[in-house]
Parts: structure tokens; sequence; C-alpha cells
């Protein structure tokens, strides 16, 4: 091959090799911009939507001892005002108990909501205690949904930053954000008093409600699951299952109103209604949830039972449309030994 060939020949290929290069460039960003500007606009519209369906939560919470002589502790809502979408300002806090109660209020968001959350102590301080700074800090942990560390909940000890609690002289702010994807029923509770872990033990928990987006619910209706408008739901359970017993509260989503249902409770609701119940378990046992009666659809598994197993820490949401009376129970051996069992009246 003489010079000029090869001189040619290698001109012609770097020729064909920069044009290729320009090319694949080009190419790469084509599909980069292509691509970047899919997820601007996806960002945009998802971004739209959350601004679109926020509600922002202001709400003041307190602490108590429930007398003096019992070693039992509650939490109480002083104020909960809800600010909509269009600067709209609700006042709800009547829909909540007087009294600080166990299981503490329900705090019902929806997917997109906002709550900044003020806790007060007012849990007297024991002579004895040795040290105050750790162990009379009362706060909120909750799960399930966003938060920053500042609104963690825990100690010092725990989340390497500081202790997040009210004190008898300080209050504590929380920031919740139910993102979209956070939709569910979660525990709340104390992570400060008395110990590193809290004093749930004491009565300190109480549940978060984020109702989906979609606003439905899947029921079974005929064997067949379909999802029906959440504002079909007259009645929301509210159960927790600790080792001995079922306590809870029930809310009228007619009016809001939240009311105790103490242990073991007998559950009301008008036949052909739509109900929703939400069991959460605590305690080390674990139980057979069973409504005699009635199926529905199960969550996980998109199918239809009759029954539920539920371990500790574990909880599970489900409607029915009444029928006839019932008793929901544990039919674990446990459960059984505990004469674990409420009714279910279903009125004409």
């Amino acid at each position: 091959m003489n010079r000029n060939f090869r001189a040619e020949f290698s001109a012609s290929a770097d020729s064909v090799l920069c044009t290729r290069r320009r090319t694949q460039s080009i190419r790469y960003y084509s599909e980069w911009i292509t691509i970047t500007g899919i997820l601007v606009v996806v960002s945009f519209f998802f971004c739209a939507g959350n601004v679109a369906a926020q509600n922002n939560h202001r709400i003041e919470m307190y602490a108590k001892k429930l007398l003096p002589e019992y070693e039992y502790l509650a939490y109480g809502i002083l104020r909960h005002e809800v600010t909509d979408k269009n600067g709209l300002t609700t006042d709800i806090t009547s829909r909540y108990s007087a009294a600080p109660i166990i299981p503490g209020p329900t705090i019902v968001m929806d997917e997109g909501d906002v709550a900044e959350i003020t806790l007060y102590s007012e849990v007297p301080i024991p002579d004895n205690a040795a040290h105050v700074d750790l162990h009379e800090n009362v706060s909120l942990h909750v799960h399930g949904v966003h938060y920053d560390i500042v609104s963690d909940g825990t100690l010092k000890y725990i989340n390497l930053f500081q202790d997040e609690g009210a004190k008898l002289v300080q209050s504590y702010t929380y920031r919740w954000n139910a993102a979209y994807g956070t939709a569910g029923t979660w525990a709340y509770h104390d992570h400060n008093m008395h110990t590193h872990n809290g004093a749930e033990d004491k009565g300190l928990y109480g549940t978060l409600i984020v109702n989906p987006a979609s606003r439905t619910v899947p029921i079974n209706q005929g064997g067949n699951i379909v999802n029906v408008p959440l504002s079909s739901i007259a009645k929301d359970y509210i159960l927790y299952v600790i080792d001995d017993a079922f306590v809870g509260t029930e809310i009228d989503n007619q009016t809001g109103q939240q009311t105790p249902i103490w242990v073991n409770p007998a559950l009301f609701a008008q036949a052909g209604t739509n109900v929703r119940f939400h069991l959460i378990a605590m305690g080390t046992n674990f139980h057979q949830f069973k409504l005699p009666g009635y199926s529905w659809p199960d969550p996980v598994t998109r199918t239809i039972i009759e029954e539920k197993a539920i371990g500790p820490l574990e909880k599970h949401v489900f409607a029915i449309t009444t029928g006839a009376n019932s008793s929901y129970m544990d039919t674990s051996f446990e459960g059984r030994a505990q004469n674990m069992v409420g009714s279910f009246n279903v009125n004409p």
C-alpha cells in the first residue's frame, strides 16, 4: 500500500469515525433531552397533583396522667384545624373526646396532606426522678408516613441528633408528611417517657389513618372484589389487639365524631351499610381474627378471606357490608383463653 493511499484511507476512516461519533452524540443527546423532558412533564403533573390535593393540619396535643393514683398516661387533643388548598380553614376539634383517652385520638389525613403537631406535656415529674431530662420527656413517634430527623420523636441516644419530646416547661412540634404512597393505618406512640422505648405500655399510643387519594375502598360484593367510594363508609372501628383484649375507638363518618369504645366493645351498625375495621396488634402474642358470617378482601393477596392471622406490630384493614349480627373474636389458643370476644350488632 503506497503512502498516498494510506493517507487517503486514514483520512477517510477518520471522517467516517467522526461522522459516526457525531451521529451517536446527537442520538445520545436527543434521547437524553427526550427522557429529561418526559421526567420534567411527569414531575410537573405529579407535583401539581400534590399541591392540588394537599390539606394542612394544625394540631395541638397533650400527654397527661389519667389519675394521680394510677400509672396510666393518655394523649388528648387541644386543637385540630384543617386548611384546604383554597385556604379555607375548618376547626374539627369538637370531633374528639374532651378528655385524654386510651387509645389516643385517631388522626385522619389524606394522601398528600401535611400535619404540624405541637405536643405539650402535663405529666408530673416524680419526686424520685433521678434523670428528669431522660425520663420525663414525652414524644410522638409515628409509623408509615414521611418526616425529617427532627420529627422522629426519639431521644438523642437513639437518633444521634437531639432529644425530640415535650417537657413540662417546653413543647415540641413535629411535621408529618402523608406523601403519596403512604395510604394506610399506622400507629403513633411515645418513644421517650420512662425508658428509651417510651411509655406505650402505659397508654401513650394512638392511630393515624391516611386515606387513599383514589377515595375508594375494596369490598366483597357477591364474591367479587369491587371498589366503593370512601364516602360510603358509615363507620370506622379502630381495634387494638393486645395480649388479652380488644380496645378501641369508633368514628361516625357522617359527623366525624370519635367515641372511645374501651375493652372488647360492642359494635353497632345499620344493616346494608359499609363499615371498615382497622386492626392493630400490640403486645407479644399472635392472634387469629374472625368475624363469623362475613368475608372481605385481603389487601395483600387480593383474595377474599374469612379470617386473618395477625402478629405483634402487624395491622390489617378491611371493609364489609353489614348484614346479620355476629361477634368478632380472636380464635387463637390465647385469645380463647382470655375470652377475646366482642359483639357486632346490626340494626335493621
